[in-house]
């Protein structure tokens, strides 16, 4: 076996090392993750594949292919969160080792080794293959199709050669058809991120048409093939409800703080800058670094920073403020880090004082930040008079044991970062590289398997042991006053055999089975005054009810 191959394989199984164990530890979290979850296991129970559904009544906010492939995974590994969150594992074996096949394609075995590794190191990069949302494989679809458009422009305008078994106008069919599919996973978000980014290289050379108009023209066509098989058959069968109320939601998005995900402009600049250490500090200095080598090389930089910056600013200015809305960076972010990183390697740049500082000041900033949660989580009752949320400032009555030892993890990660420090004061870029994202791949694992069930008692526990309490019962279960999917997914809700009734229903009138109410608790004293509604337990901020039956 050649030495490519060796690396190839030594990432595919670090990656199933970190990503496939434990996906199922800790409960999906709302709502993202019980969302997706809940259309993905109503498509089993139904057989509706067509038509993504939410309480099995149509869910407009998201295309299928997501739910299709958690569907899939749900019938191997049943449902629940190991079902759930398995996509997202088996992307990030297939990103980790792309990014070093590419590397390793365009630049060397070493820079190949570089860009995985600041990718499988760096803390939201790393995490999100453990999670069950969307954006990881809509991400790898996005730059898949990036990648492939290069290409075909490298191809045929630039005199790279063509692979053999592609060929050039292959190398735009792939583009097309990963966009389509990109598409399929979250919508027209993709094909905007793609516009922008290519419209923005054109205007970087002045408006010269760096490959033909029909080329551009032929990719549009056929990536609204790929995606109009699926939004063509659900209008021809169900009427253009989808397509009205999926426009709708899009436009939402981005013009209000959707479902009160607001922020200020420079959220995505600090969640970057602090969500990918390490590699986040050698990617902005390679902003900073005059290209050289091939053209190729110069060209697939300049492409990556157009990437970066596209994904930053439109989603910056995107009145909806979620962390992973920026998570597409990550490839652009990792390949900059590893750019530096080789610079370093060849010492073509110095050991300077903004890399010093920088990965000084975020490191002990991020193991200070972890190695503080225990303290205050054995102290909880010295946080109240600071949370002005009610249920907020009850849920830290939750009973969750800290013993003080979990800090060693934030300990851990600064010895880590602190070696990698030492490594490059010597010149042992190598070392310093295995130490930091090594390091932090072991951290991310750490604080998963440490803090994870911890953070969950306070926030969701109580409601979730309430909602798997009452699985297989033929009873209606509403929570009220808050947005949640856990109630159907940890009920194992059954489709309704008839028209289910209203909440006020539910409340007032009478109906043929025991209700099963969860609210928050400064929404309680409403419920405590309807006639017939009992009060069972009042828990970690959330409060729970019983209306009987008395038909």
């Amino acid at each position: 076996m050649d030495v490519s191959k060796r690396y190839v394989w030594l990432w595919g199984l670090l990656a199933a090392l970190f990503f496939l164990p434990f996906l199922g530890r800790v409960h999906l979290f709302d709502w993202d993750e019980i969302n997706f979850a809940e259309c993905a296991r109503e498509m089993l129970l139904t057989g509706n594949y067509l038509q993504p559904q939410i309480d099995f009544q149509a869910f407009y906010e998201k295309p299928p292919l997501f739910f299709w492939l958690q569907s899939l995974s749900m019938k191997i590994w049943g449902v629940g969160e190991y079902g759930a969150r398995f996509p997202n594992a088996i992307c990030g074996m297939i990103t980790l080792v792309l990014l070093f096949r590419l590397g390793e394609r365009h630049f060397s075995t070493r820079f190949g080794m570089l860009w995985a590794g600041a990718y499988f190191g760096s803390l939201l990069p790393h995490l999100y293959f453990k999670s069950g949302i969307i954006d990881p494989s809509f991400n790898l679809l996005i730059f898949l199709s990036l990648y492939h458009f290069i290409r075909f422009y490298w191809e045929k305008e630039k005199g790279h050669p063509p692979a053999a078994r592609i060929g050039t106008w292959g190398r735009l069919g792939l583009s097309a058809f990963f966009m389509g599919l990109a598409i399929l996973a979250k919508g027209p978000a993709a094909f905007l991120i793609m516009g922008l980014v290519l419209g923005t290289y054109w205007i970087g050379l002045k408006g010269k048409f760096y490959v033909r108009p029909v080329a551009i023209l032929t990719f549009g066509i056929l990536s609204l093939l790929v995606c109009g098989l699926w939004f063509g058959l659900e209008s021809a069968v169900h009427g253009p409800a989808f397509l009205k109320e999926f426009v709708i939601y899009q436009y939402r998005l981005f013009s209000t703080p959707d479902a009160g995900h607001g922020g200020f402009p420079g959220f995505h600049l600090v969640v970057l800058l602090v969500g990918c250490f390490p590699a986040s500090v050698f990617a902005v200095r390679a902003f900073f670094l005059r290209s050289d080598g091939s053209f190729f090389q110069k060209d697939l930089k300049k492409w990556m920073q157009i990437l970066f910056w596209v994904v930053l600013i439109l989603f910056s200015i995107v009145q909806s403020k979620i962390i992973h809305y920026s998570s597409l960076c990550y490839f652009p972010l990792t390949f900059l880090a590893a750019y530096t990183l080789d610079q370093l390697w060849e010492k073509r740049i110095r050991w300077g004082i903004w890399l010093k500082s920088s990965l000084l000041t975020l490191g002990l900033l991020i193991a200070s930040a972890v190695m503080l949660v225990p303290f205050l989580g054995k102290n909880a009752e010295q946080l109240k008079p600071w949370i002005q949320d009610p249920s907020g400032r009850a849920s830290l009555e939750a009973e969750v044991y800290w013993s003080g030892w979990e800090g060693l993890v934030g300990l851990l990660f600064l010895l880590a970062v602190g070696a990698a420090f030492y490594f490059f004061q010597k010149g042992r870029p190598k070392e310093a590289c295995i130490s930091l994202f090594g390091g932090g791949a072991v951290f991310v694992w750490l604080l998963l398997a440490v803090y994870i069930n911890k953070i969950e008692g306070y926030s969701q526990a109580a409601p979730l042991a309430f909602f798997e309490s009452l699985e297989g019962k033929d009873v209606f279960v509403q929570p009220m006053h808050y947005k949640t999917y856990a109630h159907l997914f940890y009920t194992k809700k059954p489709p309704p055999g008839e028209a289910v009734p209203s909440i006020g229903q539910l409340i007032y009138e009478e109906v043929d089975k025991d209700v099963y109410i969860s609210t928050k608790i400064h929404k309680a004293p409403l419920l405590r005054k309807i006639e017939g509604v009992e009060e069972l337990q009042a828990k970690n901020g959330f409060v729970f009810f019983r209306r009987t039956n008395k038909k």
